[in-house]
């Protein structure tokens, strides 16, 4: 007898083990797959909320360098910039986005735009062609000049039409007065633009408003802060954060 037949697997194979079929290798494959799919199935949700949650979470952190800087422009000049500014015909010329941009680390840029001139006349072309990166919130899908940072500008807030609102005129709590809100693509604006939006566009955010954030709107406050605001907070909260001088208390657990 030959040492390759004394060598055969098939016969050093234990007595009484069946051999596995390929229906039996089938059947762990299908089931491996399964598995698999249920696991791909319980991480979907989290895999779909990750980019929404680090959009969201870079648009703060933009709106909290435009609120510092803001705070910073207070500081300078004793009073928030006004919503716009004018020439001595009442001619529109500049937001505020504009007037902030020393305070934005974007010096070169300011000096660049005339400010004599209206935002859109063709010598400040260049300039409106490149809007810094801190106004554009990363996930709109709007014009690559244009912003949805607008200021809330009405009698009772913190932005006046037609003049700077001086800093002894916001007498709340600086953390809790909202100056500007986040607005969705259909209401961007060219960012030199002196175009902005009142107290009624965050009153009438609910839960089925269109929003870059689902939920509610990111919102920047006069003290540096920047948070997200719930879609479900109560008017009454939110009209205490629009005043600057309505006498309200208020904490951050109330929204």
């Amino acid at each position: 007898m030959s040492s390759d037949f004394l060598h055969d697997p098939e016969f050093d194979r234990p007595v009484g083990k069946p051999t596995r079929t390929w229906k039996g290798r089938i059947a762990e494959i299908l089931v491996v797959l399964a598995i698999l799919v249920v696991l791909f199935m319980l991480l979907l949700p989290a895999y779909r909320s990750a980019p929404r949650a680090a959009r969201r979470a870079w648009c703060t952190n933009n709106l909290k360098q435009i609120a510092l800087a803001l705070h910073n422009y207070v500081e300078t000049h004793g009073s928030l910039p006004p919503a716009h500014t004018v020439d001595a015909n009442g001619r529109l010329l500049h937001s505020w986005r504009t007037l902030l941009l020393p305070f934005l680390e974007a010096s070169t840029l300011y000096r660049a735009i005339d400010l004599s001139k209206p935002w859109n006349d063709p010598v400040n072309a260049s300039a409106l062609a490149r809007m810094p990166d801190v106004y554009r919130c990363p996930a709109t899908r709007g014009a690559t000049n244009k912003t949805t940072y607008l200021a809330i500008v009405g009698p009772e807030g913190c932005f006046l039409p037609d003049r700077p609102r001086p800093k002894s005129e916001i007498v709340d709590d600086p953390n809790f007065t909202i100056f500007m809100m986040e607005a969705d693509d259909e209401h961007a604006v060219p960012w030199m633009a002196p175009v902005d939006t009142d107290s009624n566009a965050l009153m009438t955010i609910g839960p089925s408003t269109k929003t870059h954030h689902p939920g509610g709107v990111n919102v920047a406050f006069v003290g540096g802060n920047a948070y997200f605001l719930p879609a479900t907070t109560p008017s009454i909260i939110r009209r205490k954060l629009l005043t600057i001088a309505g006498g309200e208390s208020i904490n951050g657990a109330e929204f």
